[in-house]
C-alpha cells in the first residue's frame, strides 16, 4: 500500500510547498466515498474540546493582530516624543501578545494532540478487534503488509486531520482575514496595491511547488523500494534466503542501483523550477519595494507615517503563509478522506465467521466431546457462484463418538486440513453443520469453543517472546508447575530446563531459536495446557525424528485418553490405532473404517499404506 503521507518542504517566508492531490487518493474516494456524518461521529465525544480549540485559534489570530499597531505606536509616537509611559505600555503590550499567543498555542497543541490520539486509539483498537474476528480466509487473501499499513501508517496519518488539516482551515482563514482587516485599517491604498500583487506571487509559488511535488513523489517511491530491500535482505528469513541462493552480490547491486536513483531524484528535486523560483524571489523583493515607493510618492502616500509603513509591510509579509495554507486545504482534504475511506473499508468488512448473538451456555465439566459432521460442504472461494466454486469439502458426514479418535488420510489437497479447520471453526461450511455434543459450533461463544477444541498444526507459530509468555497465551493464569507439566507431557521439559534462562528464554522471531521439532513440541505443550476436550492434531509430529516422535506419540496417547481427537498424519504409526480412519479424495469420504477393516478391503487406504511402507523401506535401505 502506498504511504499517503506527504513531505512538506519549507519555502520562502516560512511557508510550505502546497500539496498536490494524489490520483490514488481520488481513486480511493471514487471507489469508497466517505460520509462526512460518519467522520464527524468520530469527534462527537470530543465536541467541547474541538469547540475550545476553535475558539483558541480565533483568539490567537485576533490577539496577534495587535502587534503591528503596537509597533506603529512605538515608532510614530513613543520614540519621537520620548513618551516613556507610552513606550512601556506598547513594549509591555507586545510582550504580552507574544506570551498570550504562545501559551494559547501550547494549550491548542495539547488539546488537538489529545483529541487526535484518542480518535486514533479508538480506530486502532476497533480495526484490530474487527480484523481478529475475520476468518482465516481473509488473512489468506490479504497481504499482511497491507493490514499493518492500515493499522499504522493510515491511522497515524489521520492524526494530521486533527492537528493539521482541521486546525489549518480555522487558523489560516482567521489569520488571513484578520491580517487583511488590519492591513486595510492601516492603509486602504497600500492594501489595494497588495491585492493586485499578492495573487500572482502566491500562484507562482504554488506552481513551483507542484513541479517539485511530482519529483518528490518519485523519490518517495524509490525510498519505499530502498526500505523494502533492507527488510527483505537484512532480516533473518531474508538473509538466510540470500545466503543459501548465493544472491548476495545481486542483492547489493540492486540496492546500489536504487540508491543511485535517489541521488538523481534529489538533484532534480532541488533544481526543478529554478528559474521560476528566481522569478518568484524577484516578485517577493518587488512587493515591499513597490509599497515603499507608493508610501514615498506624494500622490499615493496619503500622509503615511513610518510606523504605519513598517507595520503594514510586516503584515503583508505574514499574509503569504495563511494564503498558501488555504490553497493546500483541497489536497489535504482529499488525502484525509482517502485515509478515512481505507480505514472504514476494513471496519465495514463483513465477519464471515461471526460470533452468535445469543450463544449457548456451556458447562465445561459436563462436556463429553461427541463430534459430528452433518452433510458438510465448504469452499474457500465463498464469493464465487455455487457452480464455479472449487469445493475443499463436499457433503461429508462423519460421527466421532466422545473419547475416540478419527484419523484423516488422503493425498495432498484431499481436504484433510479444511475439514479439521471446520472443527476449530476457522471457517464455516456453506452447507451442513458441525456439532459438539449436538450443539452447532456457530451457536458457541468463540471463547468457549477455544477452550473445548485445542489445535496443533504443522505450521507452528511462536510469538517473539519468552517460552513462558508463549505458554501463557493458552492459559494466562497457569502456574509454573502447570507449565512444566505441559512441557514434560510434550517431551520438551529437559530442553527448556537446560537453557540458561529456562522459561524466560526468548524464542526469537517465529521461534527461530529452536528447531522445527522443538517448536512443535512447544506448540503441543501450549495446546495441552488448555486441557481441551477435543484435540485437532494436523501433522503435529511431522517435524520430529522417529525416536522423538515415538516418545511424543506415547505422551499424546496418554493425554488423548478420554478425549475426542481428530488427527491428520502421513505416518502410519500415528493413525494405525485410531478407532476410525476416513480416507478423503477431492473433499469426499472415499472410505471409512478402522485399519484392519480398510486393509482387508484392499482399496484406496490399502494402496496408500503399501506405497508409504515401500517408501519407508527404500529410505532405510538408503
Amino acid at each position: 500500500m502506498t504511504d499517503t503521507t506527504t513531505t512538506l518542504r519549507p519555502t520562502h517566508r516560512g511557508g510550505r510547498q502546497p500539496e498536490k492531490i494524489d490520483p490514488q487518493d481520488r481513486a480511493q474516494l471514487a471507489e469508497s466515498p466517505v460520509s462526512l456524518r460518519r467522520v464527524a461521529g468520530l469527534f462527537r465525544p470530543h465536541t467541547r474540546t474541538v469547540a475550545v480549540v476553535t475558539a483558541i485559534i480565533v483568539a490567537i489570530s485576533v490577539v496577534s493582530m495587535a502587534q503591528p499597531f503596537l509597533l506603529r505606536a512605538v515608532i510614530d509616537d513613543a520614540l519621537p516624543h520620548q513618551d516613556v509611559r507610552l513606550l512601556l505600555w506598547a513594549v509591555g503590550g507586545m510582550l504580552a501578545v507574544t506570551v498570550v499567543s504562545q501559551l494559547l498555542g501550547v494549550v491548542q497543541t495539547w488539546l488537538t494532540t489529545s483529541v487526535g490520539q484518542r480518535v486514533m486509539h479508538g480506530l486502532r483498537t476497533d480495526v484490530f478487534r474487527h480484523l481478529q474476528r475475520q476468518s482465516v480466509a481473509f488473512f489468506t487473501r490479504t497481504r499482511s503488509g497491507e493490514v499493518q499499513s492500515r493499522l499504522t501508517h493510515d491511522i497515524s496519518g489521520m492524526q494530521s486531520v486533527i492537528t493539521s488539516t482541521a486546525t489549518s482551515i480555522a487558523s489560516n482563514l482567521t489569520t488571513a482575514v484578520a491580517t487583511a482587516i488590519a492591513m486595510v485599517a492601516l492603509s486602504p491604498r497600500l492594501s489595494l496595491l497588495s491585492l493586485l500583487v499578492i495573487p500572482p506571487a502566491v500562484l507562482m509559488t504554488r506552481k513551483v511547488a507542484l513541479l517539485r511535488r511530482d519529483i518528490t513523489a518519485q523519490r518517495q517511491r524509490r525510498l519505499a523500494d530502498l526500505h523494502s530491500q533492507v527488510e527483505e535482505g537484512l532480516t533473518v528469513s531474508g538473509a538466510t534466503l540470500v545466503k543459501t541462493l548465493g544472491a548476495g552480490e545481486a542483492t547489493a547491486d540492486r540496492f546500489a542501483e536504487t540508491s543511485t536513483d535517489l541521488i538523481d531524484l534529489e538533484l532534480r528535486s532541488q533544481l526543478a523550477g529554478r528559474w521560476r523560483m528566481a522569478t518568484m524571489q524577484i516578485i517577493f523583493a518587488a512587493i515591499p519595494a513597490l509599497i515603499y515607493l507608493a508610501a514615498g510618492l506624494p500622490a499615493t502616500s496619503g500622509g503615511m507615517t513610518i510606523g504605519t509603513l513598517i507595520a503594514f509591510t510586516t503584515l503583508q509579509a505574514g499574509i503569504f503563509r495563511p494564503l498558501m495554507g488555504l490553497l493546500d486545504v483541497g489536497a489535504q482534504w482529499v488525502t484525509s478522506m482517502a485515509l478515512f475511506s481505507r480505514i472504514f473499508g476494513y471496519l465495514d468488512l463483513p465477519v464471515e465467521v461471526a460470533p452468535p448473538a445469543d450463544p449457548v451456555a456451556v458447562q465445561h465439566d459436563r462436556l463429553r466431546g461427541e463430534v459430528r459432521f452433518e452433510g458438510v460442504t465448504f469452499s474457500h472461494d465463498a464469493t464465487a457462484s455455487p457452480t464455479e466454486r472449487a469445493y475443499a469439502v463436499s457433503d461429508v458426514t462423519l460421527h466421532v463418538p466422545a473419547g475416540t479418535t478419527l484419523a484423516l488420510v488422503g493425498e495432498t489437497g484431499s481436504g484433510k486440513s479444511s475439514l479439521a479447520g471446520l472443527l476449530a471453526r476457522l471457517h464455516d461450511p456453506q452447507s451442513g453443520r458441525v456439532t459438539i455434543d449436538g450443539v452447532d459450533l456457530r451457536d458457541l461463544d468463540p471463547a468457549d469453543l477455544a477452550r473445548i477444541v485445542g489445535v496443533v498444526s504443522q505450521d507452528t507459530y511462536l510469538v517473539h517472546a519468552s517460552i513462558r509468555d508463549n505458554l501463557l497465551l493458552a492459559a494466562p493464569g497457569a502456574t509454573d508447575d502447570a507449565l512444566w507439566q505441559a512441557l514434560a507431557a510434550a517431551q520438551v521439559a529437559p530442553l527448556v530446563a537446560s537453557l540458561p534462562d529456562g522459561l524466560d528464554t526468548v524464542v526469537g522471531a517465529r521461534g527461530h531459536r529452536f528447531s522445527g521439532g522443538e517448536k512443535q513440541r512447544l506448540a503441543i505443550a501450549r495446546t495441552l495446557l488448555r486441557n481441551p476436550r477435543v484435540l485437532v492434531l494436523d501433522e503435529a509430529t511431522s517435524a520430529l525424528d522417529n525416536e522423538t516422535e515415538r516418545e511424543l506419540q506415547a505422551a499424546i496417547d496418554r493425554l488423548m485418553a478420554g478425549r475426542t481427537t481428530l488427527t491428520i498424519a502421513h505416518r502410519l504409526s500415528t493413525i494405525r490405532d485410531a478407532e476410525q480412519i476416513a480416507v478423503l479424495d477431492h473433499g469426499r469420504v472415499a472410505e471409512l473404517g478402522d485399519h484392519d477393516d480398510l486393509m482387508a478391503r484392499g482399496g484406496r487406504y490399502a494402496r496408500l499404506v503399501q506405497a508409504r511402507e515401500g517408501s519407508a523401506r527404500e529410505a532405510v535401505a538408503a
